[in-house]
């Protein structure tokens, strides 16, 4: 399992070809939670080969199945505000962790700022759900940390019921089979373009750079 805190990820060499921001609330056929809305409305922005693999991903979903997105462009600061949240909750909690120990369990749940995929644009947070919106039953909550799901939020975990495993099957196969990649701590991220995709996929750069 390559985590985000890995130097591979950094190492990758960042490039933006320039491609623009969507609203996923503007784009027809496709489902946004308001949930992590934010007053600029960022949580609903991705970049264009983002949503249009999106769409793809949803067209292979099976017949009564939506995705249902949450979030997708996350700004420097919040991403940052995160991040410390997260890493002083663990130290609180683990105070005899060395710093490096600390530094890794925080990047199983949210990137470090120098590397974040939601920051530039080409990742997004999301689940599946019915034609009335009604969420399925992914196993843990989405957003779910490590620490409190005992590490069930891992998206290849098999301690989760037969029915959330099955519903992530599905959700893996279409975002995958659309040029997705995942984070493996989060059943829900999936990203595109980004320096972690690019390691994943051995792509020679990123096609977006942070915003």
């Amino acid at each position: 399992m390559i985590l985000l805190s890995d130097p591979r990820v950094a190492a990758v060499s960042s490039r933006d070809d320039g491609e623009p921001l969507v609203d996923l609330r503007e784009v027809p056929g496709l489902r946004v939670d308001g949930r992590a809305a934010d007053p600029a409305g960022a949580y609903a922005r991705v970049r264009l080969g983002v949503a249009d693999r999106l769409l793809a991903a949803q067209r292979a979903l099976p017949a009564g199945l939506r995705l249902l997105v949450v979030e997708g462009y996350r700004p420097y600061r919040a991403q940052l505000d995160i991040f410390t949240g997260y890493r002083d909750e663990l130290r609180r909690r683990h105070p005899d962790w060395p710093a490096d120990r600390l530094h890794r369990e925080t990047t199983k749940f949210v990137s470090p700022v120098d590397v974040a995929p939601h920051s530039t644009g080409g990742a997004v947070d999301l689940t599946l759900c019915d034609a009335g919106g009604v969420e399925l039953d992914m196993g843990t909550a989405l957003d779910a940390t490590p620490e409190e799901s005992a590490d069930a939020c891992f998206t290849a975990a098999r301690h989760i019921p037969v029915s959330a495993w099955r519903n992530r099957n599905v959700l893996v196969a279409a975002l995958s089979g659309a040029g997705l990649v995942n984070y493996p701590t989060e059943w829900w991220h999936w990203s595109y373009g980004d320096r972690y995709w690019a390691l994943m996929t051995g792509a020679p750069h990123t096609r977006y750079g942070p915003l």
